[in-house]
């Protein structure tokens, strides 16, 4: 049967690629973005509670009443802003099926959807494959921030939807106030939706205040912020994340997700409600990380790598021109297959293949592994 591929330039993506080869070189896996070490036995502890208890069957498909409301008050507490459990949150199969179903659901054939790049290469293939029309705009090569004159001479009639990552992965650079007052006033000018994949929210440096959309009601109402329990409680096999929206667009992202995947896994939804009954599971989180991010940066001084500020997400970009002037596709396969470390090469995030010598390093690893790595990196 001859088959007409609907995303013919699509392939494995990157990260299965670097995992497989750091596995088939023995690397050290800094390339794909999950944890090396064990997440909290007391989460493990209540998931095998609620198996016990016998919830292991079809949970409800927006999700379960204990963890939507669990979320609400989480959400109250973070952000100030109250939303409805029953109406405003959905549970997902993770972050990436979030945000296919949102697409799924709002954009319709020739919409055209705003994507910054660097991005994370999920938002292209779902809006192409709904037959909507990506719109890539690149972020300052500098710093990765947002020229909003250059997002508005590219609004057109067609465009429906702007999709936001903060912070940023793969470059670690996060949306400040003014960036989001921005954004609102360009959503609400030209009536458009916006995306704003936040499973990063926790995980955010320096004394900064991540700035979700949640903060500001008029962009709230208009938009649709995706969320990670993965990302969160270093359990990404897990796939378990979650969409809060209106009411009105919450009713149009379940008819899609309950044709994706209908529910998700009931016993790690119970445990995740009960876990969140105590703020210090993720409260802490910002610190946490930053310690690791401390650490892999203190131990690379001292090589001819150049840190770019990462600022969250548990991603360092490292600028490797003083080393050598390969593309970064190229030294990413040298340093994997040669040095045995894998990491990621940004080009790959970008449409037009842009290449500014860089790559991306996990740092959410155990200190011994980031030592290791860090042992061999300050020798090239």
């Amino acid at each position: 049967m001859k088959v007409q591929s609907r995303l013919p330039d699509v392939g494995t993506s990157i990260f299965t690629v670097m995992s497989k080869l750091a596995l088939d070189y023995g690397a050290i896996n800094l390339s794909q973005g999950f944890p090396d070490f064990m997440i909290d036995e007391k989460i493990i502890s209540l998931v095998h509670k609620y198996m016990l208890a016998g919830h292991n069957q079809y949970a409800p498909m927006p999700g379960t009443p204990a963890l939507r409301k669990s979320i609400a008050e989480v959400i109250l507490k973070t952000y100030g802003r109250q939303v409805d459990p029953d109406t405003q949150i959905t549970i997902t199969s993770g972050a990436t099926e979030s945000t296919y179903s949102i697409i799924a659901a709002l954009i319709s054939p020739g919409d055209e959807v705003i994507i910054f790049d660097p991005s994370y290469d999920s938002y292209n293939p779902a809006v192409r494959l709904n037959g909507g029309v990506p719109v890539h705009i690149n972020l300052n090569s500098k710093d990765f921030s947002v020229d909003w004159q250059l997002v508005r001479s590219k609004i057109t009639k067609r465009t429906r939807m702007i999709i936001i990552n903060t912070p940023h992965n793969p470059s670690g650079a996060v949306l400040r106030e003014q960036d989001l007052m921005e954004l609102e006033k360009i959503a609400l000018e030209h009536d458009l939706l916006v995306l704003s994949d936040e499973v990063y929210e926790r995980l955010i440096f320096d004394g900064l205040t991540h700035q979700s959309i949640l903060r500001y009601p008029g962009l709230a109402e208009q938009s649709l912020a995706v969320f990670s329990f993965g990302k969160t409680f270093h359990a990404t096999g897990w796939k378990v994340g979650y969409v809060v929206a209106s009411p009105t667009l919450t009713k149009e992202i379940l008819k899609a997700h309950q044709f994706v995947v209908f529910s998700v896994n009931t016993p790690i939804q119970l445990a995740l409600a009960e876990y969140l009954q105590t703020p210090q599971h993720y409260l802490e989180l910002g610190d946490f990380y930053q310690r690791k991010r401390d650490f892999f940066l203190d131990h690379m001084k001292g090589s001819s790598f150049e840190p770019l500020p990462s600022y969250g997400s548990y991603f360092q970009l490292m600028s490797y021109k003083q080393i050598s002037n390969k593309p970064d596709v190229e030294m990413a396969d040298d340093l994997l297959k040669k040095s045995k470390v894998a990491s990621i090469p940004v080009s790959v995030f970008y449409q037009d293949g842009t290449d500014n010598r860089l790559l991306r390093f996990c740092f959410a690893k155990k200190e011994e592994t980031l030592e290791k790595a860090c042992t061999i990196l300050r020798g090239l």
